[in-house]
């Protein structure tokens, strides 16, 4: 099968070789996105599998249906970028990726710490040689009570690594876990709001959830409430978390994802003049730690989205079980 990959990074490019040495697949490689020009030279009934870099809704998909080119993935957990209901009208096979959630699980928890213990202000202070304490009091994660948003598997494995910290630990999702259960409490959204002292969301940006966190949702939390973002930017409303810090409502932010991210992302802008306002204004904050949307980056994980991004095109082609495909 004939599979042309874009957005191809350099770390990805190892594992796009071993699977280049099977038989069944013809690689073809490219750091550019997909665009209308780009979709016109693709060979008819090929495979395409994308990052999340770009969007693919009605124009791009008829693009590709009117090209014969029926199967698309995405390698990425998240599928926000691409029209899933409309490929699904139109006949367009998408699948998306999967990873073991463990570096996912392990970043949050590392967020969470960061925050805690100040350590924003603790690492600019040593790097000009100024060891004092004042200001940089933390607090003890025992002595808390976490809110975990979402108990899909990421969510589930930040509640587990949680519990070895003897922290209180609530949970809200639409769809409660048994086995989580014994280890967290299932609350209504609105109890885990209020009691919570840590908020960590572990959601796919739908509809349902975009902007979740806004002003309405921030009235609800504890006063000095900390907020971690390790899933999709949108699911906060980024001028509600600027009111929020300015208010001293939150206490402080681990975000490793941030909205109207899209044209930053993964990029080395370090002669650029930043566009967007409003990131840059939060991230500059003394309590908000902000990384370049990294979470999932792993050697386990590149590999595991690579390969899933590959054999799910082989997979829907052929007709067979593919156990990420969205339509």
């Amino acid at each position: 099968m004939k599979i042309y990959a874009f957005e191809v990074r350099d770390d990805e490019k190892e594992y796009f070789e071993k699977l280049s040495a099977s038989p069944a697949v013809d690689l073809e490689l490219s750091k550019e996105r997909l665009t209308g020009e780009r979709i016109s030279r693709l060979k008819p009934g090929s495979g395409v599998t994308v990052l999340g870099m770009g969007r693919y809704g009605q124009p791009e998909l008829d693009l590709l249906k009117k090209q014969g080119v029926s199967c698309l993935s995405t390698r990425t957990i998240g599928y926000n970028h691409i029209d899933i209901e409309y490929a699904r009208r139109i006949g367009v096979h998408v699948c998306c990726a999967q990873y073991d959630p463990h570096g996912v699980a392990d970043y949050t928890i590392m967020m969470i710490l960061l925050c805690l213990r100040n350590y924003k202000q603790a690492l600019w202070r040593t790097q000009v040689n100024d060891f004092s304490l004042s200001g940089l009091i933390g607090r003890e994660l025992k002595d808390l009570t976490v809110g975990i948003i979402g108990t899909g598997q990421i969510g589930r494995t930040v509640i587990r690594e949680l519990s070895g910290f003897g922290c209180r630990i609530l949970a809200y999702s639409r769809h409660q876990d048994p086995d989580t259960a014994e280890i967290a409490r299932y609350v209504s959204l609105d109890t885990l709001y209020r009691d919570s002292d840590i908020i960590s969301l572990h959601l796919p940006l739908t509809p349902q959830t975009y902007h979740m966190i806004d002003d309405e949702a921030l009235r609800k939390m504890k006063k000095g409430v900390i907020l971690i973002n390790c899933a999709r930017g949108a699911l906060t409303d980024i001028k509600a978390l600027t009111a929020g810090i300015e208010s001293e409502q939150i206490g402080a932010l681990g975000l490793d994802c941030m909205e109207y991210e899209e044209d930053i992302v993964h990029k080395d802008l370090r002669t650029d003049i930043l566009s967007n306002r409003d990131m840059a204004y939060l991230r500059q904050f003394k309590n908000v730690i902000h990384t370049q949307h990294m979470a999932f980056y792993t050697d386990s994980a590149v590999e595991s989205m690579v390969y899933c991004g590959v054999q799910g095109l082989v997979d829907m082609s052929e007709g067979r079980a593919c156990s990420t495909q969205l339509c």
